[in-house]
């Protein structure tokens, strides 16, 4: 018994070709998105404190959409180093981590430098952490830091910039 195999046309040829092709091109699609670079964050002004004593090194965003922003995106923090929020009047104040994937604590800071409130958040939630009370600051450093520097509710934060 013999077998007779037909070869495909040309035309059929060079289409399951051309189709071939695409078909690689639209798988390579999803691994040149992964590959490319996150935007870099905004570069902000930085401030040095000193949290109850200790140095701190901290981005400043002290416009709407700085503060809007936050440290959203960011997958990692340098050792003692955070994130100011500074506001032009005393106001009441909460804190959200809506595309934040660090866990941080927040310390919600008065006009005169002294800590009102801390709060734990957890990474990319919606809760809300407020201030006891009307504040001009936040600042946000990685989970547990105000806990292992000993900083809590009336110590003092020297070296915030004055709101514009």
């Amino acid at each position: 018994m013999t077998c007779s195999r037909r070869n495909p046309a040309p035309s059929s040829r060079r289409r399951l070709r051309a189709l071939s092709w695409a078909a690689l091109g639209l798988l390579a699609l999803p691994l040149g998105a992964r590959a490319a670079p996150a935007e870099p964050p905004e570069t902000l002004p930085t401030a040095t404190l000193r949290v109850a004593g200790h140095p701190v090194a901290a981005e400043v965003a002290a416009t709407p959409a700085q503060r809007q922003t936050g440290l959203m995106n960011r997958r990692e923090l340098a050792p003692d180093h955070g994130m100011l929020f500074v506001f032009r009047h005393d106001q009441e104040v909460c804190m959200w981590m809506k595309n934040t994937y660090l866990a941080l604590s927040v310390a919600f800071v008065d006009a005169q430098g002294r800590i009102r409130n801390l709060a734990d958040m957890q990474p990319l939630t919606l809760d809300t952490h407020c201030a006891s009370g009307a504040v001009r600051y936040a600042l946000e450093m990685p989970l547990g830091w105000f806990a292992a520097h000993q900083a809590g509710p009336g110590a003092r934060v020297q070296g915030l910039p004055r709101p514009d």
